[in-house]
C-alpha cells in the first residue's frame, strides 16, 4: 500500500524546491510546477514501473514525456529526489552550462529526461511514436504524457490524438493538466476548449477525469482506472483537474504566476507555507 504521508511529505518538499529554485535565478515557471506537484510525486513514486538507473531506450519499462516543458522545475525535483541525479544539483537550475535549463533538453544528458521540450503542442506526437515502438518491440510497458490544457490549442496536438484513435495506440496515457490557466489568462478568455471529455470521446479515445487533481489518493485512484483500461484498443485520456499555484495561496487560481518568480518577502511566505518535510538542498 502507498504510503500517503511520505508522499504528501515528498509533495511539500518539492514545492519547497520549486520556489528557491525559480527564486534564485529570477525566472522560471511556479504555477504549473505546484499545480502539478502531487502528480508528478505519484507519477514518479507510485505509478510508474521502471527500471534501477536510466538509459534512453527505455526498453522494458514505462517512459514519461513532458510536453509543455516550461513546469520543469517540478519535473527536475522529483526527478532528483527520485534518485535520477544528486539533489544539489537544482541549485545549478537554469544557470550557464547547467544541466538544468529553463526547459528540458538531452544534449547535456541529464538522466530522466529524453526528449527536448518547450515548443508547445508537440509532446503527443513523441508519446505516441514511442508508444508505437513500444509496441514493434513487443515491450508491454507503458508510455506516460502530460500536456497543458492551453496547449490542446497547437494543432498538431488533435493530429496526433485523431491518428492514435485510428491507430490503435492503447498503450499511452495522456494526462492534461485542467487548471484553466495559461500564460495570457484564463483558458476560457483566451480561446475556449469546450469540453474535453466529449472532444476526446468523439476523436476516439477512452476518457478517466480525476476532478481533486492536487489530491495523492485521488490521482493515485485515477492512474490506477487510466491504467486498467489501456490495451482495449483505444488511447487513454486522463483529464486532471489542478489548482495552478497550489499550495501557496498567493499563487492558486490565477495566470499571474505562470512564468513569474517570487521576491524575497513572497519567497519567505511560500516557503512558511510548505515547512522543510525531507531536507533542502
Amino acid at each position: 500500500m502507498p504510503n500517503i504521508k511520505a508522499l504528501n511529505d515528498l509533495t511539500v518538499q518539492v514545492r519547497r524546491d520549486i520556489l528557491r529554485m525559480v527564486h534564485k535565478v529570477n525566472s522560471g515557471h511556479p504555477g504549473g510546477s505546484l499545480g502539478c506537484t502531487e502528480f508528478f510525486v505519484s507519477l514518479y513514486q507510485e505509478i510508474m514501473e521502471t527500471k534501477d538507473g536510466f538509459d534512453m531506450d527505455g526498453k522494458d519499462e514505462d517512459i514519461f514525456f513532458l510536453s509543455n516543458g516550461h513546469i520543469s522545475p517540478v519535473y527536475y525535483s522529483v526527478l532528483a529526489r527520485s534518485g535520477y541525479f544528486e539533489v544539489d544539483e537544482l541549485n545549478t537550475f537554469r544557470l550557464i552550462d547547467s544541466r538544468l535549463q529553463g526547459h528540458p533538453t538531452t544534449h547535456e544528458g541529464l538522466p530522466g529526461v529524453r526528449i527536448a521540450s518547450g515548443s508547445l503542442g508537440q509532446g503527443m506526437s513523441v508519446a505516441i511514436g514511442a508508444a508505437e515502438a513500444k509496441k514493434l518491440n513487443k515491450d508491454n510497458h507503458l508510455i506516460y504524457s502530460l500536456h497543458g490544457d492551453g496547449e490542446l490549442q497547437e494543432g498538431q496536438n488533435w493530429e496526433a490524438i485523431m491518428y492514435a484513435a485510428g491507430n490503435n495506440i492503447d498503450n499511452l496515457i495522456a494526462t492534461i493538466d485542467v487548471n484553466g490557466q495559461q500564460i495570457d489568462g484564463a483558458t476560457d478568455t483566451v480561446l475556449p476548449l469546450g469540453d474535453l471529455k466529449k472532444k476526446f470521446e468523439a476523436f476516439g479515445w477512452t476518457v478517466v477525469e480525476i476532478e481533486e487533481g492536487n489530491n495523492i489518493e485521488a490521482i493515485l485512484n485515477g492512474m490506477s482506472t487510466a491504467k486498467s483500461l489501456t490495451g482495449k484498443d483505444k488511447p487513454v485520456c486522463v483529464l486532471l483537474q489542478t489548482i495552478m499555484g497550489n499550495g501557496v495561496d498567493f499563487m492558486m487560481h490565477t495566470h499571474a504566476w505562470h512564468g513569474k518568480a517570487p521576491n524575497d518577502e513572497q519567497l519567505e511566505i511560500g516557503l512558511a507555507q510548505n515547512p522543510v518535510t525531507l531536507g533542502d538542498y
